[in-house]
């Protein structure tokens, strides 16, 4: 009975928070290794043509990676702003170091593994990719550490916030490394998302309490702003969630953007999966491998090595946490789906090479498997 309600227990936690995404990866795979044309046809068919211009028609690629992913990259900047305020993960600030300084380390590891690999394989042409092994996927990152170490285990917490924290350096990397190359930036629009930050900090002034003022009007403004100066327009709630309240006199409007958005989020991760993980298998090429081994072996390096070096400098590791299961959470840390797919599509324009490192993003769900294996032999500790 026991282990059966453990299976029951796992299989709520996939459905929580993983399994619109999984399905979404699959169905894209199986589709695009039986009929890759059907698949493409599919995601850039438009019945409403291209009302932002001739190369931007509405359709699911674009409905998916230009509008849905605008509230995913809102939840995770919440995530963010939620940990910085009293009681948070990151506040006060010498709670967050050993994680911080770890999240340094799970970025700095997969960008240098990146350019040993292209630098070593002579593949230099690469180069422009190496920020898509950066990011960690928190869905995945946290079913899985649910898997090693159990439900109350402080490496849950640790990895929690190290995934939150570089998915945040992915966000800045995209809006600062990445721009469209076919359309130069043009800053005068830029003007647009300043007067959304300003009415969204108008709105915090006057104590509006409820979230749909700064995310219909500031979002709006922030979202055409960052289109029209040809920069990624899923990013346009990330300047304007940190002026959401999160505490006011009837509500805390910050968690009800939260859960107001986040089931119709885990939903549209299937969408998101379907749009962006359809990679024929004979894309596995050098973009593949340099994305894959510097998720793998970069991640678990950087964020070891790094946590190691903040415990010498006096910033401890929570309270129960043990090298090894520093170990496992670091290996934990190099399953890269969600953000790493969205940066693959932003680095390179070339198809190709686009599906090769989308490939390595996928293979790296193989994590799983060693990381259970090394929680395993180490005696990883459960907490039920």
């Amino acid at each position: 009975m026991k282990r059966f309600l453990k299976v029951r227990s796992l299989t709520n936690l996939l459905l929580q928070y993983s399994e619109r995404l999984i399905e979404g990866v699959v169905i894209a795979l199986i589709w695009a290794n039986t009929n890759y044309i059907s698949l493409q046809q599919f995601l850039h068919w438009s019945p409403f043509g291209s009302p932002f211009g001739p190369n931007h028609p509405i359709n699911f690629h674009f409905f998916i990676n230009e509008i849905f992913m605008v509230f995913f990259f809102g939840i995770a900047t919440q995530e963010i702003v939620q940990a910085c305020l009293p009681g948070g993960a990151l506040n006060p600030m010498k709670k967050a170091m050993n994680p911080l300084i770890s999240t340094v380390g799970g970025v700095i590891g997969p960008v240098c593994v990146y350019f040993i690999f292209i630098k070593l394989t002579g593949h230099l042409d690469l180069a422009r990719g190496w920020a898509v092994p950066t990011a960690t996927d928190i869905a995945l990152a946290w079913l899985v550490a649910r898997l090693a170490f159990g439900e109350g285990h402080p490496a849950i917490p640790f990895l929690l916030l190290l995934a939150i924290l570089d998915d945040g350096i992915g966000l800045a990397i995209i809006a600062i490394f990445y721009p469209d190359p076919s359309h130069p930036v043009q800053p005068v629009y830029l003007f647009l998302v300043l007067a959304g930050i300003l009415l969204a900090w108008q709105f915090r002034k006057k104590q509006v309490c409820s979230f749909w003022p700064y995310i219909l009007i500031g979002g709006t403004m922030s979202w055409f702003g960052l289109y029209k100066a040809h920069l990624h327009p899923a990013l346009a709630l990330v300047p304007i969630i940190p002026f959401v309240p999160s505490i006011t006199p009837l509500h805390n409007a910050l968690n009800s953007f939260q859960a107001f958005f986040k089931k119709p989020v885990d939903i549209g991760l299937f969408g998101f999966g379907l749009a962006n993980a359809g990679v024929p298998f004979s894309s596995i090429g050098p973009a593949t491998w340099a994305v894959l081994l510097s998720l793998v072996i970069g991640k678990t390096l950087g964020i070891t090595l790094f946590s190691m070096a903040a415990v010498k400098v006096g910033f401890s590791l929570p309270t129960g946490m043990r090298p090894k299961d520093l170990l496992v959470a670091a290996m934990t840390a190099g399953l890269g789906m969600t953000v790493a797919l969205f940066l693959a599509g932003v680095a390179f324009s070339d198809l190709p090479t686009q599906e090769s490192a989308k490939m390595g993003a996928l293979l790296s769900i193989g994590m799983v498997i060693p990381v259970i294996i090394v929680a395993k032999f180490l005696k990883i500790k459960k907490t039920e």
